[in-house]
């Protein structure tokens, strides 16, 4: 079934990338417009919105959190959102019957939303679905965040301050915490779930193998093919590599 579908994303190259990809699943679907910032986003829709199928968004904007769109008009398609924030959402975005892809997206992620919006079309015209989405977002933006980890030491358990790890790593499934003092330890914990409890502030999902924190990186180097190496103290074992399509996300998340 041909789709007409819109995308709301900041980031020209990810947007580009993301039309390319929906295309090269099915060329019978239709990107209508690309849009940027809730402005524009409010205006296209206003007019359009009709005419659209599915919406493809991510939810920061340079203008602020794309839920912001709703407060101005009432949604009558689905979203898939398209973030590096919030996995805590997931669950409760799909019971709402609407999909969440993680950054950097993989074809086989778009494939699947897709397959699931042509397998439940009809059900997502309540605009209280998207409503109560917005209000489980907003409600854990305001909550706080993990402050420490309950740790092995020394046949002991000692709280360990989160404000004192510069970065996660994972490897053979098990994931460390580097500290300041060039200390190691084991969470019992994955990277996904740390990301749910950690400040999207001061941590950084880098890859699938690294969070750091953002007082721990030193400097940042160009590296192949657009991709970006970051440098951190205490040095790693392993690289910490961004990905070119990841890349711009980082920088903009350095730059606030």
């Amino acid at each position: 079934m041909p789709l007409n579908i819109a995308i709301i994303e900041d980031e020209p190259s990810l947007a580009e990338h993301l039309e390319y990809t929906l295309n090269e699943i099915d060329n019978s679907n239709t990107v209508l417009h690309k849009m940027g910032s809730i402005k524009e986003a409010v205006a296209w829709l206003t007019e359009n919105m009709q005419k659209c199928d599915l919406l493809f968004m991510d939810i920061r904007l340079t203008d602020g959190l794309s839920f912001e769109i709703f407060h101005t008009i009432k949604p009558s398609i689905p979203v898939v959102f398209i973030t590096a924030y919030d996995d805590y959402a997931l669950e409760a975005f799909k019971v709402n019957g609407i999909d969440y892809i993680l950054k950097p997206f993989q074809k086989p992620d778009l494939q699947n939303a897709l397959q699931k919006f042509k397998q439940t079309t009809g059900l997502f015209t309540s605009i209280e679905k998207i409503r109560s989405l917005m209000d489980f977002m907003e409600g854990r933006a305001a909550t706080s965040f993990r402050e420490a980890y309950l740790v092995h030491y020394q046949n002991k358990l000692i709280p360990l301050g989160v404000d004192r790890i510069q970065w996660f790593y994972t490897y053979l499934e098990i994931v460390y915490a580097q500290t300041k003092e060039n200390k190691k330890y084991v969470i019992d914990a994955t990277l996904e779930r740390i990301q749910e409890e950690i400040s999207p502030i001061q941590f950084f999902r880098a890859n699938r193998q690294f969070i750091v924190q953002r007082s721990a990186i030193v400097d940042i180097d160009f590296y192949f093919n657009g991709r970006l190496l970051i440098n951190v103290l205490p040095k790693p074992e392993e690289k910490i590599i961004v990905s070119k399509a990841k890349a711009p996300e980082f920088k903009k998340w350095m730059d606030e």
